[in-house]
């Protein structure tokens, strides 16, 4: 059987299972038309293989490709000052209300052109994939008008079309309610134009709503989803991050795909996403730059058999974080995350948090040979270090 590559004499950690890393000492991979065809030990190799190229990995740690399942890289603008001003004191929330935060953002990302946004996301970009980052989503949400949504989707889209990463987009208008508009108004501007727009130029892959206090309650929330399922785009929820606003039940209620930070949720919110399958999506990185105090429920998580992924939710007011490495770092420290649960945070289960678990996350027969080859001789240092790369080759599809 021929193959295009073949790599041998590697750790596999393939995360094939739903619990452990599935270490393969002394393992081989092999990939044709960027698909894994064989993952084991070196000695079962099938003797008909016969690759174009092979590659010795002399020992290397190889896990599946990165996936950082929940972002917010196109944006135009800079929040530093906010920064410094929470520094001195002052409060996110009120931030927000007086024009600030989220809305700080919009205007400027209003005013920037689709290369504009495309550029200055690429440049973002680069640090994750430096990472071992092969498949990340992408939010709107720093629009809040019908033009301006559909233009950060256009940008995430093409940012994937121009990178050697599979891009997945979320159409996140229920992020805040703009300025110049009702509550009312807008919310109607979602249903009746922004999400069958997105949904019939294909731009989203899924919907996302912010259930919170300084945005929208569950209530509201209920008639975006309703009109997104209407249009066959999965759900997804920015849940209970500032308090206990039923974004957990509601994310339940809706199947939804994932509910993401969850530092609020309730033990009901939290027992009903286990038994709808909702993933648990945990940003350290937000919860780090906040200042927060209370930590997601992890055991309540577990006990309730919730996947947890973790990731980077880059983003210019809360969550300045481009290196989904850091961000593996702080679940285990801040949250108590272990090794095993941090890595496939930001693998297996990150895939189920994009519905995306057929394609990528695990090494495993049939799936896109996107891998990460790490300098480390354990997995734990890949959490360990902050600050230190041990990264050695990036491989998307096989290449």
């Amino acid at each position: 059987m021929q193959c295009d590559r073949l790599w041998r004499g590697g750790r596999l950690a393939t995360f094939a299972q739903d619990r452990g890393g599935g270490l393969i000492e002394d393992g081989a991979l092999a990939a044709t038309d960027g698909r894994i065809v064989f993952v084991g030990a070196r000695a079962q190799l099938p003797a008909q293989l016969r690759p174009t190229e092979e590659f010795d990995l002399e020992g290397r740690l190889v896990t599946p490709g990165l996936i950082d399942c929940h972002t917010h890289l196109i944006f135009a603008g800079d929040r530093s000052h906010e920064f410094e001003l929470r520094l001195a004191g002052a409060d996110y929330q009120a931030l927000a209300q007086a024009n600030g935060g989220i809305r700080a953002t919009v205007r400027a990302t209003r005013s920037a052109s689709e290369t504009e946004l495309v550029d200055l996301a690429g440049r973002r970009l680069r640090y994750l994939l430096d990472e071992g980052v092969t498949s990340i989503e992408i939010k709107s949400g720093y629009g809040l008008d019908l033009d301006t949504e559909l233009r950060m989707l256009r940008a995430a889209r093409r940012l994937g079309r121009e990178q050697r990463v599979a891009v997945i987009t979320t159409l996140l208008a229920a992020h805040a309610v703009p300025p110049e508009q009702d509550r009312t108004a807008y919310l109607d501007l979602i249903i009746e134009q922004i999400i069958p727009r997105a949904a019939a130029e294909h731009l989203a892959d899924a919907v996302d709503g912010y259930c919170e206090g300084i945005a929208f309650s569950a209530a509201e929330l209920r008639r975006v989803y309703a009109c997104a399922r209407s249009h066959g785009l999965p759900i997804k929820v920015h849940a209970d991050q500032l308090s206990d606003s039923g974004g957990a039940a509601l994310a339940a209620e809706f199947e939804a795909l994932s509910a993401d930070h969850l530092e609020w949720s309730s033990r009901e919110g939290i027992e009903a996403m286990g038994r709808a399958g909702t993933v648990a999506v945990l940003l350290p990185g937000a919860f780090f730059n906040l200042r927060e105090r209370r930590a997601p429920p992890i055991q309540a998580l577990r006990e309730a058999g919730v996947r947890m992924a973790v990731a980077t939710d880059c983003n210019p007011g809360t969550s300045p974080l481009l290196s989904l490495l850091t961000a593996m770092n702080m679940a285990a420290v801040q949250f108590g995350l272990t090794v095993e649960e941090a890595i496939a945070g930001v693998t297996r289960e990150a895939a189920h948090a994009l519905g995306r678990q057929e394609q990528v996350g695990t090494l495993t027969v049939g799936k896109q040979a996107d891998l990460a080859i790490w300098n480390v001789e354990r997995a734990a240092e890949l959490i360990y270090w902050v600050g230190r790369n041990p990264l050695h080759q990036r491989l998307w599809r096989g290449q």
